[in-house]
């Protein structure tokens, strides 16, 4: 079955690109103006991971994900043979194979490798005296322990969905986006194959749109550093620090200007092809402050 090889970037339509830049470039992103857009990427990485087109709302307008070079012919026949109707490009994002999803959202297929990211090698800060491992010896860490953030990828994504359960199999039957684990009624994660726990997901909603993009930073101290300079930055509201269940991944989030959540993580788990999904009965994190009321509140305006 053809699936999916992983994430590629989210077009967002803002109401204003400046302050989509300022905000992602507060963030620790690196901004750059093409066209009529704003790309967004990570520092050391050749690849779009967030474009920014200008409306008059804010609005997920497409999710991209990348398939195997050379693949979009089956790609074709196999979404055909599903009847799922093929759409012509945006002319702001050509290429690729364009057709929306069960709820509306439009989505990108696009035939090419997934861009090598910054390897974070090995630093003071990952060199952790955890338990009874010491690999920091004679050294202070607090000294170094203020680098601003730099994100070395998109991560994950989750979108609102109307019915979790039909999200779950359009995405599994028409991308083969593999299910990672779910809290019943209250988010469902997915994964590309042996990797990241979930790269993509599905919390409830009242109609479709971006709840959270999450973006891969080198440790605990950075994920504090960054809530820091969110805050000095203007983007004082967030959630965290804490440690989520699925995934186990450290997280703070900040909202950005239009009501949806930027993350930063890290230490996600690893998954390979052995993987058994379950569905759980847990809270979303193990430790954290209380979750903000409008969390999982999707402030889009509906499309129609």
């Amino acid at each position: 079955m053809l699936r999916v090889k992983g994430l590629l970037h989210y077009g967002l339509q803002v109401p204003s690109l400046d302050a989509g830049e300022s905000f992602y470039s507060a963030f620790g992103l690196e901004t750059a103006e093409r066209g009529n857009a704003v790309v967004i990427r990570c520092d050391g990485r050749e690849q779009d991971q967030t474009v920014l087109m200008e409306g008059p709302v804010k609005r997920l307008h497409h999710v991209a994900f990348a398939v195997e070079p050379g693949s979009l012919p089956a790609w074709q026949r196999h979404l055909e043979g599903l009847g799922v109707k093929l759409l012509d490009a945006p002319a702001d994002v050509p290429g690729g194979l364009w057709l929306r999803d069960h709820e509306g959202n439009l989505i990108n297929l696009r035939d090419e490798g997934v861009a090598p990211w910054r390897d974070f090698g090995t630093t003071d800060a990952q060199d952790a005296n955890v338990g009874d491992r010491r690999r920091r010896v004679d050294h202070a860490r607090w000294l170094d322990a203020n680098e601003k953030p730099r994100p070395q990828r998109l991560g994950h994504m989750l979108i609102f969905s109307t019915d979790l359960d039909a999200s779950e199999v359009f995405y599994s039957r028409t991308l083969g986006l593999r299910l990672s684990d779910r809290i019943r009624g209250i988010a469902t994660f997915m994964n590309s194959g042996p990797g990241d726990h979930h790269v993509f997901g599905f919390v409830p909603g009242t109609h479709p749109g971006l709840h959270h993009s999450s973006w891969m930073v080198a440790d605990i101290d950075q994920i504090a550093m960054g809530a820091r300079n969110m805050a000095a930055s203007g983007y004082s509201k967030g959630w965290g620090l804490g440690r989520h269940t699925l995934g186990s991944n450290l997280f703070h989030y900040v909202q950005d200007p239009w009501g949806s959540w930027i993350e930063y993580s890290g230490d996600m788990d690893c998954i390979t092809e052995n993987w058994k999904p379950n569905d759980w009965d847990c809270p979303p994190a193990v430790w954290s402050p209380d979750m903000p009321a409008d969390f999982i509140t999707n402030q889009e305006e509906k499309p129609f």
